[in-house]
């Protein structure tokens, strides 16, 4: 698949960008194409715009976001980007608070990882930190992107959106 990767952040650029950085290693790695990859502030106007290009164009087939998604601060992701998504899977992050739950405990809670489909677009937010998105690409992702994937996954899904 090609998988456009976004990290969301005040604070990161480039050289020091490590969940980006992961992220874009592990859908190599599994075989799928990095799209295209930015940085952006923690601008809910900024992130709804290049979200938005990367949804319209047919070429991307998964967003990966991470950061923005806590409660602190200039957290935006879920405000900025829910109001794109055609469908949500609130089993997503569910399931990602659950297997974080694991690692961090309570504060596990205060994530708002979330997933959806927009003009058959796979969109998924996560934590920034790295650890997170080692979790969510070696524990769900990594499987759901995989057609392969019984008895259902995402990359099926998508083909079954765009048939319709």
């Amino acid at each position: 698949m090609r998988i456009a990767v976004l990290t969301v952040s005040d604070t990161r650029h480039a050289a020091n960008d490590t969940s980006g950085d992961y992220l874009a290693a592990a859908l190599t790695d599994a075989g799928h194409q990095l799209h295209e990859r930015a940085i952006l502030a923690d601008d809910r106007y900024l992130l709804r715009a290049l979200v938005s290009q990367w949804i319209a164009d047919p070429a991307c087939q998964v967003i990966l976001m991470t950061g923005g998604t806590g409660f602190t601060g200039r957290d935006s992701t879920p405000e900025a980007i829910e109001p794109l998504l055609d469908k949500t899977m609130p089993g997503f992050g569910e399931l990602f608070r659950a297997l974080s739950y694991k690692d961090i405990g309570t504060s596990a809670l205060q994530s708002r990882a979330f997933a959806g489909l927009a003009n058959g677009t796979i969109v998924v937010a996560l934590p920034g930190s790295t650890g997170a998105c080692r979790l969510a690409w070696t524990e769900i992702l990594q499987h759901q992107l995989d057609a392969s994937t019984r008895p259902c996954n995402l990359a099926e899904l998508r083909t079954r959106f765009l048939e319709r």
